[in-house]
């Protein structure tokens, strides 16, 4: 009989629903207007295996490639919790660390003409060279993150330094033609440890300053300025505004002076 069981139409109006350009626009907007990082759901933001970033990770990679309300309330939740944790200081750790992350720009694009083959070359010999200098100015590599990384000193300057080395180091390097530029961030804070992993606001916010940077370019938060006492490092300070960092926070591009 007509009218019998579930409507053939139902999925399709969840779909629309779902991809509606004002309903997205709402969701987004209402993001901005909660807690937290506004912008959680990108590679680096989701990286680490705690629950909450699992949690992230799995929505974001639901709906990649296409525009979702779901995703963003989805993400919207985990916003809320992460930035009631910090509140609450169950996202701090004990002792201040200095925060690098790095990554190519424009390598998807790259690897994808490349191919796979000279794709991993590529990322090994740029994994080779940030390790090495992570190691030499006495830091740690918490994790890699496809053609980037990400690491912790206890020293700013030690952080700095190898930032620069890094940026040398990549631009030294070739692959049939291509030469890849390396951008960095670097912020200080107390992120928390769990296991060998670090979370929490600080980590996000030397994630934002590093997705800032331009080709071949380090950027430092004020913090870490202030903790880098070296004639040898030029800082100049750079506009910066990002969705999920302090709205006073200074950032600086440094290079050898």
């Amino acid at each position: 009989m007509a009218g019998d069981g579930p409507s053939p139409r139902g999925p399709a109006r969840l779909r629309e629903a779902d991809s509606s350009p004002r309903v997205l626009r709402a969701a987004r907007w209402l993001r901005e207007l909660l807690p937290g990082d506004s912008e959680l759901g990108d590679p680096l933001s989701t990286a680490g295996d705690e629950p909450q970033q699992l949690v992230a990770r799995r929505i974001a990679e639901a709906a990649a490639g296409r525009p979702s309300v779901a995703r963003e309330l989805g993400l919207g939740a985990v916003q809320v919790f992460q930035a009631l944790s910090e509140a609450q200081g169950r996202g701090r750790g004990e002792r201040e660390l200095a925060i690098l992350f790095t990554d190519l720009v424009d390598f998807s694009s790259w690897a994808l003409v490349a191919g796979d083959e000279a794709a991993v070359g590529l990322v090994r010999s740029v994994g080779k060279v940030g390790e090495t200098a992570v190691f030499q100015h006495g830091g740690r590599v918490v994790k890699r993150l496809g053609d980037g990384l990400m690491a912790v000193f206890d020293d700013a300057g030690g952080a700095v330094a190898a930032a620069l080395d890094m940026r040398h180091g990549v631009a030294a390097l070739s692959v049939d033609g291509y030469v890849p530029q390396l951008r960095a961030g670097v912020h200080t804070g107390r992120p928390r440890k769990i296991g060998g992993d670090y979370i929490g606001v600080d980590v996000n916010v030397a994630a934002r300053v590093a997705g800032a940077a331009d080709a071949g370019e380090v950027l430092v938060s004020g913090p870490v300025r202030d903790r880098v006492a070296s004639d040898a490092i030029a800082f100049k300070r750079r506009r910066f505004r990002a969705k999920g960092a302090p709205k006073e926070l200074e950032v600086y591009a440094v290079d050898i002076a």
